[in-house]
């Protein structure tokens, strides 16, 4: 009885720490996703061309394109993303690939405008030696009345 007591003790405590493992993993992607956003505003170049990985591509409203030209976009402010107003996130952790959904309101500054258009934003990340990357980040346009099944 006492071996069945222990034995359940160290199954329950592995559960519980696979548990907030994972929580710490969401919290980190979720963090480092807000900071994305902030750099983008900020047109802060240098700290994105650290998070984007170098085969990484861009799902936009018009076009799809890799980190180069996106650096180059955000860098000239041919568009320019004033503020992503973060409404709901979903995260899904897959070993060492993070799978983010972020439901936003994006005003940005494009061909000479202000737009604020709905937007659901997929992000992956790959988790490596030099930390976490983003592989794909991709718009769809949504309503406001958009919700993201957690």
């Amino acid at each position: 009885m006492k071996k069945l007591l222990i034995g359940l003790i160290l199954i329950f405590s592995s559960v519980s720490l696979s548990f907030s493992q994972a929580s710490e993993k969401e919290k980190e992607i979720i963090k480092l996703s807000k900071e994305k956003w902030q750099w983008m505003a900020d047109k802060d170049v240098d700290k994105l061309a650290i998070l984007f990985d170098d085969k990484s591509k861009f799902v936009h409203m018009s076009g799809t394109w890799k980190k180069e030209r996106e650096l180059k976009i955000i860098e000239s402010g041919s568009i320019w993303y004033k503020n992503a107003e973060v409404h709901d996130v979903a995260v899904e952790i897959f070993d060492h690939t993070a799978v983010l959904w972020n439901r936003i309101t994006l005003v940005a500054h494009v061909r000479g405008n202000d737009v604020s258009n709905e937007f659901t934003v997929t992000e992956i990340y790959k988790k490596g030696t030099d930390g976490w990357k983003l592989l794909d980040l991709t718009f769809s346009k949504v309503r406001d009345t958009h919700t993201i099944a957690h």
